[in-house]
């Protein structure tokens, strides 16, 4: 699977070097600000049972636009964002029944997020209205994350839960903290555009980012040989321009 997306994202980004030989030139230089809402989990091995961990995402944009090959404009956009990532635990039995804390007398509930400072790099390609109207992108690109903090969200005594009547017995990640503090790995989105004159641009995307490393040490000795992130991102962008070329 990892590997997979590499190459998807080598094949995207191929293009953007051709075309810069052969496109008709561009100088559009666009900042701005971002913000989203993130949909997360990670993917444990051995398996952990969970629903989406739910956050929010924002910060700053900057985009070039190189080129125009054809009918399709090319740029680079990077971002520098601050994410809330992490996993929410879906405590049932095996009749997929809520399960009962009997010291609480309440239904159990594990939350964990992660902040992370990410900064993707993503070759951009649209088509459609280059300045005034709408477009449509697609975009990809490598990811990096730096470790901020992180947060437990519970409702029970760690020592008092539950574990006879849980489907799923793994809960060794509930009192672990995250142990590698660099994430990486490769996002994507598509989107659309709407370009106003002496406005702005207005962009709404869905992107997925999938993580290539993983957040607790993942040797033979260790507990998990996998947990790396998974986010499913809504995000709105607006962007002003710094330079624009004539056309």
């Amino acid at each position: 699977m990892r590997s997979r997306l590499v190459t998807i994202y080598i094949m995207m980004c191929s293009p953007l070097a051709l075309m810069a030989q052969i496109g008709d030139y561009r100088n559009g230089l666009a900042i701005g600000f971002n913000g989203g809402y993130v949909l997360s989990n990670i993917g444990f091995n051995p398996n952990v049972s969970q629903t989406f961990h739910n956050g929010m995402s924002g910060g700053l944009t900057i985009r070039y636009v190189s080129e125009k090959y054809f009918k399709t404009i090319c740029s680079i956009q990077g971002e520098i964002n601050f994410t809330q990532a992490g996993w929410k635990e879906n405590i049932v039995d095996v009749n997929k029944n809520k399960v009962i804390n009997p010291i609480t007398g309440q239904n159990e509930a594990y939350q964990r997020t992660i902040n992370y400072l990410q900064i993707p790099i993503f070759a951009h390609l649209a088509w459609g209205r280059e300045q005034k109207g709408v477009n449509f992108f697609v975009q990809a690109g490598p990811q990096v994350g730096l470790y901020l903090n992180e947060s437990t969200s519970t409702n029970f005594n760690l020592e008092q839960r539950n574990t006879e009547d849980r489907a799923n017995n793994i809960v060794a990640q509930d009192t672990m903290a995250v142990e590698k503090k660099i994430d990486y790995g490769i996002a994507a989105g598509l989107g659309l555009e709407y370009s106003i004159p002496k406005v702005g641009h207005f962009m709404l995307e869905g992107r997925y980012y999938y993580g290539l490393g993983d957040i607790f040490r993942n040797t033979k000795r260790d507990y998990f040989g996998k947990s790396n992130i998974g986010n499913i991102i809504i995000k709105l962008t607006y962007l002003f321009d710094i330079t624009k070329t004539k056309i």
